[in-house]
Order: structure tokens, then sequence, then C-alpha cells
């Protein structure tokens, strides 16, 4: 609720929604991935540095309005996208 009037102010609701989408839904593949026996480490890691940069960066953007930011997003992406590959390519036991 206190990040309402910065986001308002800021016009960037829609930019927090979607970075907290995206950090729910691959914080859940984490959980998942922590409790099979063998858990991909590389995936895990893929989909943290994912989660600190695509969500991190579009945090960032949507509290400071600094548009410099915008470039890293898409690197977070590339990371959730390898994650996603390595478990299709090699899926946990």
């Amino acid at each position: 609720h206190a990040l309402k009037g910065t986001l308002q102010a800021n016009a960037t609701t829609d930019v927090w929604k979607t970075a907290v989408l995206y950090h729910f839904v691959h914080a859940l593949a984490l959980l998942v991935l922590a409790t099979l026996p063998a858990a991909s480490r590389t995936a895990s890691g893929l989909f943290v540095a994912g989660i600190v940069l695509f969500s991190g960066s579009l945090y960032l953007l949507a509290l400071t309005n600094m548009k410099w930011l915008g470039p890293i997003t898409p690197l977070g992406g590339l990371c959730f996208l390898a994650g996603w590959l390595f478990l299709v390519i090699r899926p946990p036991a």
C-alpha cells in the first residue's frame, strides 16, 4: 500500500505487476526444484539470476523511473529461458 503513490506517480504499476508475477512463478519453480533429490543447480542458478536481473531491474525501474534500467531486463529474461531450456534438455530425475 505504501508503494501505490510512487507507482502511480511514475505510471509504473503494470511494470511492478509484471516483476511480481515473474518473481512469483520462478520462486515457485525454485521451491519445486529444491524438493527433488537430483535438482538441477544450473537451472536453479539461472532462475535466481533471472529473478535478480529481470524482476530486480523492473522493481527498480518502477520505483525510480530510471529508464536506463530497461536494457538489463532482457538479460534476466534470457536467464529464465535458459533455465527452462536446461530443464527440458536435462530434466531432474
